[in-house]
């Protein structure tokens, strides 16, 4: 297995940040360890125990602080189970289940009978989108409901998914922060926490390679569950108007909103997804 950090002194700034994150967290959340086959799935678990499951899937380079400005809202109505994707700069396991196969299927499983669940909706971000798109079309009958932010698998990407290499292609000197901004689609100005945060993962981590799987036109059409879909209008990484196109013309029954004048990362969506969540 490969590194996913660039040194040892990397890793544990991440590492450091993470936890400063979670000492934040601005819900009160159990904090669980599960094994799974690809190793310890770290969970954060917040809202009422006999609320409606719902899972959290973030993107690539990231963690569960995805969901900060979420997580208050939807753990009054949810029990809500954050979960830090493998392979990932967060709590859980460095191993990378093979893209395209049953291995995050599985692993999804794992967590799910970790947590005690036969099924749940899935709330997914990127290529959390993806893996919970891809759990959908495998395992129909364990997902309720999905919302998915700016997903991969469904429109076209534009450079690739893997950050490093549209940084590597924008700028010579990388110039990491302006770079994700740019990635993001966020102003340096008014999200500098975030953006400080990226260019601190980036600067230690090294993404997953190679392209995300496109699902095909039956694999979308054989969904039996309500699907939201949002993306950005400006997103940088994949071509919003194809995914829109898509979710909407095959996925039986999609809500599909595009967000004008946001690019990759969507903020602000917490209302739509919590009354999404509830019907």
């Amino acid at each position: 297995m490969n590194a996913i950090y660039k040194s040892e002194a990397g890793r544990a700034a991440i590492q450091a940040r993470y936890r400063d994150i979670l000492r934040q967290w601005p819900v009160p959340a159990e904090q669980l360890h599960l094994a799974t086959r690809e190793g310890d799935t770290f969970v954060l678990a917040s809202g009422p125990q006999d609320a409606p499951p719902v899972i959290l899937l973030h993107g690539s380079g990231s963690n569960n602080s995805a969901w900060r400005a979420d997580i208050a809202s939807w753990s009054r109505e949810f029990r809500v189970y954050a979960v830090d994707l493998p392979g990932e700069p967060g709590g859980s396991a460095e191993s990378r289940p093979a893209l395209g196969s049953e291995a995050l299927a599985q692993w999804l499983d794992d967590v799910l009978a970790g947590l005690e669940l036969s099924s749940a909706s899935f709330v997914g971000m990127s290529l959390g989108g993806w893996i919970a798109l891809d759990y959908a079309v495998r395992r129909p009958d364990r997902v309720t409901r999905l919302a998915l932010l700016c997903p991969g698998g469904i429109g076209k990407q534009r450079f690739g998914w893997i950050f490093k290499n549209l940084v590597d292609h924008l700028f010579s000197k990388h110039d990491l922060r302006r770079s994700a901004a740019i990635v993001t689609g966020l102003n340096l100005t008014d999200h500098a926490e975030i953006l400080d945060d990226v260019t601190l993962t980036f600067t230690h981590f090294t993404p997953r390679t190679g392209k995300l799987p496109i699902f095909t036109d039956d694999q979308l059409r054989s969904l039996t569950m309500p699907v939201l879909v949002i993306v950005g209008e400006d997103d940088a990484m994949f071509k919003s108007a194809d995914t829109a196109r898509r979710a909407t013309q095959s996925i039986p029954d999609a809500t599909t909103l595009v967000l004008p004048g946001v690019g990759h990362a969507i903020l602000g969506q917490t209302a739509p997804i919590e009354e999404f969540l509830r019907k």
